[in-house]
């Protein structure tokens, strides 16, 4: 019986290794015209290189000239389309252009999701962006370690980050959900957002949910609390995974803020916590 229950132990550890990018990665597809009806619908228009491929959305400012860019990562369940309710907010407080990552195999952009073709996604858009003016990058859940990635390799090129439901590392979020198998270990898509973030020194806002189930407050605090720049912590006790306890334009009011001028105290009428 030991050597039965040694075998299923070990068949579970091989299933979750050999499908966990399914597990990890829940890509919406739509064709190309759906996707270009969506865009058209949230008042954005497709990103595309050099060669043309389509690697994102955009919304530019209506106002010009532009104070600078925003660079969108989002979770794993989301699309570029969706995100368009972040430009919503976030360009009443600012002329900033806005601009998201859509990752490979979501939509209609071809590729398959991992680890490597989502940061060489990452590490081909971001030199598109005018890096003359301010960049500011947003990352979302699984997009927090992508946000964190591009902050370590373009740090003089970062002006400020926003991080909603971030972790530390990926694996350990992993492992608080199968504590009974060693994630931590079979995990093969591990982004290490507290080691990518040794390398940049600028503006890093965090948001934690108290009752996140996705990914607990505890990894978030861990990932600001070992980051040694200029940093700021918006906490939401009673809430849910990347969910704000106040109204999105207070929250992104005071974003703007934060990154336009890299003041750490607190604000009348916002509901966070401040441990910078």
């Amino acid at each position: 019986m030991l050597v039965a229950l040694v075998i299923f132990y070990a068949g579970v550890c091989v299933l979750v290794f050999i499908f966990q990018r399914s597990l990890l990665y829940h890509p919406i597809v739509r064709s190309a015209e759906q996707v270009d009806q969506l865009a058209h619908e949230a008042r954005m228009g497709r990103w595309t290189n050099a060669t043309g491929q389509f690697i994102g959305l955009k919304r530019l400012a209506t106002n010009q000239p532009t104070v600078g860019s925003v660079f969108m990562l989002y979770g794993n369940g989301s699309t570029a389309v969706h995100c368009a309710v972040y430009a919503d907010v976030i360009q009443p407080e600012a002329p900033l252009d806005f601009y998201v990552l859509e990752y490979p195999g979501y939509e209609d952009r071809s590729g398959t999701p991992s680890r490597e073709s989502l940061l060489a996604a990452a590490n081909e858009a971001f030199p598109l962006l005018d890096t003359n003016k301010p960049v500011y990058l947003i990352g979302e859940s699984l997009g927090t370690g992508v946000a964190a990635y591009l902050a370590g390799k373009f740090p003089g090129k970062i002006t400020g980050l926003m991080l909603l439901s971030p972790y530390h590392r990926l694996a350990d979020v992993a492992q608080s959900h199968y504590p009974f198998l060693p994630a931590r270990w079979l995990l093969h898509d591990d982004f290490r957002s507290e080691d990518y973030l040794r390398g940049y020194h600028g503006l890093v806002g965090v948001m934690v949910d108290g009752k996140d189930e996705v990914i607990p407050a505890s990894f978030g605090h861990r990932l600001f609390d070992g980051y040694a720049g200029p940093k700021r912590l918006w906490e939401y006790p009673g809430c849910n995974h990347v969910e704000l306890g106040e109204s999105p334009e207070t929250f992104w009011k005071a974003v703007v803020e934060f990154w336009q001028t890299g003041k750490t105290n607190l604000s009348a009428g916002n509901f966070f916590k401040n441990k910078s």
